[in-house]
């Protein structure tokens, strides 16, 4: 590698860990989900560098586009545009710490004691990054599996809006069905 690439590399490094940072800190759980998208696409242009162009596009396209799409659109279904100030389970932070810190110890230890990579890393040959083998893959070895996924998806998102629209009543407004059109009860 150049040294203009190790230059890009680190700062976008330090771009991913700046944005997921942000993104966990933040209150607001729109700027929260943009964080999330910046994180997304600077961990595309990573994977750009790193000479995976497919993964690149998945990256931007599947996690930046359409998944934080749907994140927006929950987030606004919902009303959860604002965290609560007060925490709803006492000692819950002094719990999410310590779970946060026994990971750094476990991941310590996993690097630590990692001998050699795996076994199955040695069957992926070179060349397994290019959108056609990709492709093949998912549509010859891998169809079924890929629809049962996007199915599930669906049924997901549609079990959201149904699950939401039960917990926020509607005034009517005009001719037609009681609460199907209008405006929320306060």
């Amino acid at each position: 590698m150049s040294l203009g690439t190790l230059i890009v590399f680190a700062v976008l490094g330090l771009v991913v860990a700046g944005s997921a940072v942000g993104m966990l800190l933040s209150r607001n759980a729109i700027y929260s989900a943009l964080f999330l998208v910046l994180n997304f696409i600077a961990v595309g242009v990573l994977y750009l560098i790193l000479g995976a162009p497919f993964i690149s596009f998945a990256q931007v396209a599947v996690y930046a586009g359409s998944i934080m799409v749907l994140f927006v659109f929950v987030i606004m279904l919902l009303g959860a545009e604002q965290f609560p100030v007060h925490e709803p389970l006492r000692g819950q932070r002094w719990l999410g710490l310590l779970a946060g810190g026994l990971f750094l110890v476990e991941s310590a230890a996993f690097l630590y004691l990692r001998t050699s990579a795996p076994e199955w890393a040695a069957e992926i040959g070179f060349g397994f990054e290019s959108p056609v083998v990709v492709g093949r893959m998912i549509i010859e070895k891998y169809l079924l599996p890929f629809e049962i996924t996007g199915f599930l998806l669906l049924i997901a998102v549609v079990g959201a809006i149904f699950l939401a629209r039960l917990e926020t009543p509607m005034v009517g407004k005009g001719k037609g069905r009681q609460g199907q059109f209008g405006e929320r009860k306060e």
